[in-house]
């Protein structure tokens, strides 16, 4: 294996180096939402605040989202801090916090997609790089032996080529994965749209 990758040539660095950024990226990412955020069950913390807010407990419903602190219940705490305002203010309340929540759901998510994206081209340039070494050596052979051996232009061909193979194998798995977390970003944040909308309506009706 370590033969074939320094047959691979000095683009072989880089692909390797985005191959660790991509994996660091992703274990990260696979532990934050595992078993950082999955550890909350929404729908029963959101129910929990709702009751409590229809109960005109406020006090009660922000002590929740407080013992319950991740991306849901920080916008709602926001509102719900905010509950004697108008609906105006609560909603802009929850949207200014959610400028500071979301992003966070989306943390290094552009590098990792610009890292499957690289990774390939890398390879390409390498594959490119090898097979113009390849075109000088038939040029050179044929000018001084008149002569060039096929085995010569295989062996540099396929070693130009591994470049791509590794660059294609981190870009595939990578790009899966962007894919994976990009989805579980709409869903959370469908989640907290709903989620909040559904407390403003809670705390509107409270007023009536």
């Amino acid at each position: 294996m370590w033969q074939l990758v320094v047959k691979g040539g000095w683009l072989m660095a880089p692909i390797f180096i985005c191959s660790f950024f991509a994996v660091t990226i992703i274990v990260e990412r696979m532990l934050f939402y595992f078993f950082g955020i999955s550890r909350f069950h929404t729908v029963s913390i959101v129910s929990a605040v709702l009751e409590a807010i229809r109960k005109n407990r406020i006090t009660e419903a922000i002590d929740i989202c407080e013992k319950n602190p991740y991306y849901v219940t920080n916008i709602l705490k926001a509102g719900l801090l905010r509950y004697e305002e108008s609906k105006e203010i609560i909603k802009e309340a929850m949207e200014n916090a959610s400028l500071y929540e979301i992003p966070k759901l989306e943390k290094n998510l552009n590098f990792l997609s610009t890292l499957a994206h690289i990774s390939p081209l890398l390879g390409l340039l390498g594959t490119v790089v090898g097979l113009v070494k390849c075109f000088y050596i038939i040029e050179q052979k044929a000018a001084t032996v008149g002569l060039v051996n096929p085995s010569d232009l295989a062996g540099g061909i396929w070693e130009a080529l591994l470049t791509t193979v590794a660059g294609l194998c981190i870009a595939i798995p990578t790009y899966i994965a962007y894919n994976y977390f990009v989805h579980r970003v709409n869903l959370s944040v469908l989640e907290a749209e709903r989620a909040a909308t559904e407390t403003l309506e809670h705390l509107r009706e409270r007023r009536l």
